[in-house]
């Protein structure tokens, strides 16, 4: 199942999704539920609506206090009729009315395991495995050493195509079951992917091995670069560097043993040698490779930094503001050529707005936002800087527009969420509505961090008399 855009959507559906937004814009969430709820209903692939639905409810249970495991036991006592109905309804083969029965279940207290479990299963029935997925990842922080909902969690990225995802899952499966063969596999298997994916799967598998000796490729590189972070002596450094040199010399096409060498070289301030490394490992490859894009800025970053502590060691400050300048314009300059070399890089996209925002270069750095705020990962962080971008040009109201769009997708008063709260009651007073800003921003960070910036100060003027006239 693949998320249903807002421009396919139903008229009804983007209206109900709209007023759930604005809804919980002024933290009315049992209204906004409802229309969230309301919007699936019409159109079940919504995913949007159902992450929104998601982040409401726990954000409602949250601000109630939570449950212990005394209520939890009631909770699921009391929704039993309703889980048995749902369970009746996925042997039927009904798996769309028992998702939402899940929904409904879910809403009650959506960290209840017995419902997040129920609901789950009906998007797996359901073939709509995005949405079981999605649950899964917004609770994911309160099930951190339970191995097996990681696991389920790790298969589910796995099979809508996001590796990376999967990967993590797995990492933090093999720390909590370093010898559990089943989770190294597993893990070796989403590396597989990841590199596949990057690198192109179809290629791949039609090259000599096929999918096996990719898996066996990537352990290979994910070896060497233990060995070579498990150095910490100059001889053993040497030593390593000579193995690697006779490795490659044997297997010149072999680009782990390239990146190998090229990491020790560059722990081992051999900056001219680790840039040849990757040049040649670039040059066998023949296609582009982003990772080796990637380990070469760093390599030149380094040598920066090297350089740069040696003129202060040297007492050379002039030296210093020149390598740190040069350093800047080296991370620009890069970034910029890479983003036009992997155009479908978002989460690079992301990192050049931001340092086009930095340099002041505002419509620039808002056109690479928007296409960046498509990677979920970025996808807040996209809308701040986009709302900055707006304040800066004296745009209030799309700042404004921006900044709760982001502020409703964040569930926890994390320093984002104080950032965009700050940044909404700054926006505010520029419009001239101080007490609006007060009232609906600041207070809220007052509340739970009276040391953020200057909020305290802000509070405590609104408190003041205003002088006589």
């Amino acid at each position: 199942m693949a998320d249903l855009s807002e421009a396919n959507m139903t008229k009804r559906a983007r209206e109900l999704f709209d007023k759930g937004l604005v809804a919980t814009e002024h933290s009315n969430l049992p209204y906004a539920m409802d229309m969230f709820r309301a919007a699936l209903d019409i159109e079940p692939h919504f995913l949007r609506a159902r992450k929104f639905l998601r982040a409401a409810a726990l954000k409602q249970f949250n601000e109630a206090g939570g449950g212990n495991q005394a209520a939890r036991v009631m909770t699921t006592l009391s929704a039993a009729p309703q889980l048995i109905k749902g369970w009746l309804a996925l042997r039927a083969g009904k798996p769309q009315e028992a998702l939402g029965l899940g929904e409904d279940l879910i809403r009650k207290d959506p960290l209840n395991f017995t419902f997040i479990r129920f609901l789950c299963k009906a998007a797996e029935a359901a073939e709509m495995p995005e949405v079981a997925a999605l649950t899964l990842a917004m609770v994911r922080e309160h099930f951190q050493q339970d191995a097996a909902f990681l696991t389920w969690l790790g298969n589910l990225y796995m099979q809508i195509g996001q590796s990376q995802d999967a990967k993590e899952c797995f990492e933090a499966v093999v720390t909590l079951k370093p010898h559990d063969a089943q989770a190294m596999q597993a893990l070796k298997n989403a590396m597989a992917r990841e590199t596949m994916a990057k690198g192109g799967w179809d290629d791949a598998a039609k090259g000599e091995g096929g999918y096996r000796s990719v898996i066996k490729d990537v352990t290979e590189a994910a070896m060497l670069e233990k060995e070579a972070m498990a150095v910490k002596d100059s001889k053993s450094a040497e030593l390593l560097i000579n193995d690697l040199e006779g490795r490659v010399k044997r297997e010149p096409e072999n680009v782990n043993y390239r990146r190998a060498l090229a990491n020790l070289y560059m722990q081992a301030a051999r900056f001219d040698d680790a840039k040849h490394t990757i040049e040649e490992a670039k040059r066998l490859g023949g296609a582009a490779d982003p990772q080796l894009d990637q380990m070469l800025a760093a390599v030149q970053l380094k040598q920066f930094d090297f350089e740069i502590i040696q003129c202060r060691e040297n007492g050379d400050l002039a030296g210093v503001k020149t390598k740190e300048a040069a350093r800047q314009e080296f991370v620009f300059k890069n970034t910029e050529a890479r983003v036009e070399r992997y155009p479908n890089d978002l989460a690079l996209r992301y990192d050049y707005g931001v340092l086009l925002f930095e340099r002041n270069l505002l419509n620039e750095a808002i056109q690479q936002f928007q296409l960046a705020q498509r990677n979920p990962r970025n996808r807040v962080r996209s809308l701040y800087y986009m709302a900055r971008c707006f304040k800066q040009k004296q745009q209030y109201d799309m700042a404004r527009e921006q900044l709760e769009k982001a502020a409703a997708e964040l569930t926890e008063m994390d320093d984002l969420k104080k950032d965009i709260f700050y940044q909404l009651g700054e926006t505010l007073e520029s419009q001239g509505d101080t007490a609006g800003a007060v009232k609906q921003y600041y207070k809220e960070i007052y509340q739970v961090d009276i040391g953020y910036k200057d909020v305290a100060a802000k509070i405590e003027k609104s408190y003041k008399p205003s002088p006589q006239a």
